[in-house]
């Protein structure tokens, strides 16, 4: 009796995917838990797994097909009988009834590697790359990006005795002009098309809602990070020593931006309808890059952590988002979001809500600037931050004295401390 394959409910956001890739073939055998298609989202990549053991039978979607949840991708065989069924190629060498069967099939799954262990991101990697999964050591239980990557890295053998070849002098070589070599033929103007994945589409899509549904403002300061600064070099090899990560400025941040938080709790909020709802517990968001583009993923309960468990837990979010392993419980919810578009180079920007919060507070770079201090003028590390807010429900005296308050808290941590 043919089993089928269906899209998995991933998420209460998630109503659809698309079909990224398919890892088994009409007519492979399959084992129930193993990956047989991979699946791209707006949020994550996910694998869908066989239900149960048999051959594949069919397949509904082909990729690069757009699939609701609950759709039928595919169907599977029960038994290994199915093995010669719909689907599959025969072989010369293949007696039906017969115990020998040619070893081809096998082999190319191995060339393949659809039978290692790694991350959807890591399949994509391999195959623009043109590397073999089965060559890719892993540093952990699955082969990650960061593994493809480091596989393709050139290694030069340093020369040995053995090996070292003669010191030979050689003519020197004839100098030759350079020459031009140009980007494309003349004349040439061509045109690509790419199609945007799941998640970019998805992006683009929320960025034009925000700005249609939401009254965006922003509200400017500057921050002296003078004392930060030197805080953070007095601690910093005790700090590492101590817990093995070093000591940014974004836990100061997710700290300073909690503490106005409880000032001022309607940036924490989101509105339903003609309702307000105002959220008595802080899952700050972080912006990181990823290759599809910006992710968010969530501090849950992050006036609860310590500063070694916000920078650790941004650390282990940066490295999840480059090798495309986070998930959706990474991603989702939040109340508050943070981005900082100084690690970037960025000096000034406004931020776009992420909706359904009402609040972002953006970053920038650091740079000495003049200041006037007492009466003088001298050089000071800034930086300027932005918030930007949901006017519907957040005034802007409310906005400007929130922005004013992470900046009082930035400039004295040790009041920060207290705060926190």
């Amino acid at each position: 009796m043919a089993v089928n394959i269906v899209v998995p409910e991933m998420g209460e956001s998630i109503v659809d995917a698309r079909v990224a890739r398919w890892l088994k073939q009409p007519g492979d055998a399959v084992s129930a838990g193993e990956a047989l298609v991979e699946l791209e989202t707006d949020k994550v990549d996910v694998e869908v797994s066989a239900p149960q053991n048999g051959v594949l039978e069919s397949i509904a979607h082909p990729a690069g097909t757009d699939v609701k949840i609950g759709e039928v991708l595919g169907t599977i065989a029960a038994g290994a009988a199915a093995a010669a069924g719909v689907g599959a190629t025969p072989t010369p060498d293949l007696k039906v009834g017969g115990s020998t069967a040619a070893p081809a099939a096998p082999a190319a799954k191995a060339v393949d590697g659809r039978d290692v262990p790694a991350t959807p991101s890591a399949r994509k990697a391999a195959r623009e790359l043109n590397v073999a999964l089965t060559a890719v050591k892993a540093e952990g239980p699955r082969v990650t990006k960061a593994d493809v990557a480091k596989t393709t890295a050139p290694v030069s053998p340093a020369p040995t005795a053995q090996n070292a070849a003669p010191a030979v002098p050689s003519p020197a070589p004839a100098v030759k002009p350079p020459v031009a070599v140009p980007s494309r033929p003349a004349g040439s103007r061509q045109d690509e098309r790419v199609r945007m994945s799941k998640r970019r589409a998805t992006i683009a899509k929320r960025l034009v809602e925000a700005q249609q549904t939401a009254a965006m403002l922003t509200t400017f300061n500057e921050v002296d990070m003078t004392n930060v600064m030197a805080l953070r070099e007095r601690q910093k090899e005790s700090f590492k020593t101590k817990y093995g990560i070093g000591l940014g400025i974004a836990s100061f941040f997710v700290k300073a931006s909690i503490a106005a938080l409880r000032e001022f709790p309607r940036l924490n909020a989101e509105i339903q309808g003609d309702e307000m709802v105002l959220k008595h517990y802080y899952d700050i968001g972080m912006a990181v890059g990823a290759p599809e583009g910006l992710v968010v993923p969530v501090l849950r309960d992050a006036d609860t952590m310590s500063f070694a468990g916000i920078e650790g837990a941004i650390r282990v979010f940066a490295a999840k988002a480059k090798d495309g392993s986070l998930t959706l419980e990474d991603i989702k919810g939040g109340t508050f979001s943070i981005t900082n578009g100084g690690v970037f180079g960025s000096l000034m920007s406004t931020p776009i809500l992420n909706p359904p919060q009402v609040g972002i507070l953006g970053l920038h770079a650091i740079k000495e600037r003049p200041i006037g201090i007492n009466g003088q003028i001298v050089l000071r590390p800034m930086m300027y931050t932005a918030l930007t807010y949901d006017h519907r429900i957040v005034d802007g005296s409310e906005a400007v004295r929130f922005l004013v308050r992470v900046k009082e808290l930035i400039e004295d941590p040790g009041v920060l401390l207290i705060e926190s």
